[in-house]
């Protein structure tokens, strides 16, 4: 078998089969364009360094815009609120009952409306000043960011700023312009952790008491193969109705922002 292989190679029909491919190859390589139909591919040099950096910015702009939803949820007021809602749920009973899209729906129209003050400044003062070229790119950004740090610094405890910027190594700031917004950024955070927290903690006591109160009713009545919580649901479902809960829940989690 490698006789006959040896003789196939040596063949001119070999070198044939051989050479023409690598003709054709070389051929696609050197020409920088290949065209197809409806389909243009070309490879070259730019001469033009302006439409380089106009590549870079797009490349860079789509990597912002991939990162938007994560800067949605931890830049706003996003996360208090639907930790908040979740927190009541669990609290009320019904781990489903509303379900998520309600939730996360209830929690990005409260958003919007909380950070719309916000959403104003930025449009006045960066967005449409930069959309008539009063001002450069990086001046809009700059005047972008304000507003939402002016935000972020209302939320945030001085112990969370001073944290982050001892962990970074920075000098003690004198004034608030002074505090990174590397830093602003995980500090605020876990402020808004905490106060989440703190307020899902307000919201369980009183139904807390409800399930003591009916764990207690049935021990004493001897009904101990009765789970609690079934009896409990009705009742903490009849005083949430009745106290009116989503306009208490609702007026809360909006005046802990906006009362700053």
């Amino acid at each position: 078998m490698m006789a006959a292989m040896t003789q196939f190679f040596k063949s001119p029909r070999a070198l044939l089969l051989l050479v023409v491919p690598a003709m054709l190859l070389a051929g696609c390589t050197a020409d920088p364009a290949l065209q197809a139909p409806g389909v243009t591919l070309s490879v070259g040099a730019e001469n033009n360094p302006q439409q380089v950096t106009s590549g870079v910015q797009l490349l860079v702009l789509l990597t912002v815009l991939s990162l938007a939803p994560a800067v949605l949820i931890l830049a706003t007021s996003f996360t208090r609120i639907v930790i908040v809602l979740s927190m009541l749920r669990s609290a009320i009973g019904t781990p489903s009952i509303p379900p998520n899209q309600v939730i996360i729906g209830l929690s990005i129209l409260l958003t919007f409306f909380i950070m719309a003050p916000v959403y104003q400044k930025i449009d006045q003062t960066a967005i449409q000043p930069y959309l008539n070229e009063e001002i450069d790119q990086d001046t809009a950004f700059k005047r972008a960011v304000e507003p939402v740090r002016e935000f972020m610094f209302k939320q945030t405890r001085e112990k969370d700023i001073q944290l982050f910027l001892e962990m970074s190594g920075e000098p003690k700031p004198e004034t608030l312009d002074d505090i990174p917004t590397l830093a602003l950024f995980p500090a605020f955070v876990i402020s808004e952790l905490r106060t989440a927290f703190t307020m899902g903690f307000v919201i369980y006591i009183p139904f807390l008491v409800i399930d003591l109160v009916v764990s207690s009713v049935l021990l004493a009545m001897g009904m101990m193969m009765l789970p609690p919580s079934l009896v409990s649901l009705p009742f903490k479902l009849l005083l949430f109705v009745m106290v009116d809960g989503w306009f208490l829940i609702t007026r809360s989690l909006a005046l802990s922002f906006l009362g700053g």
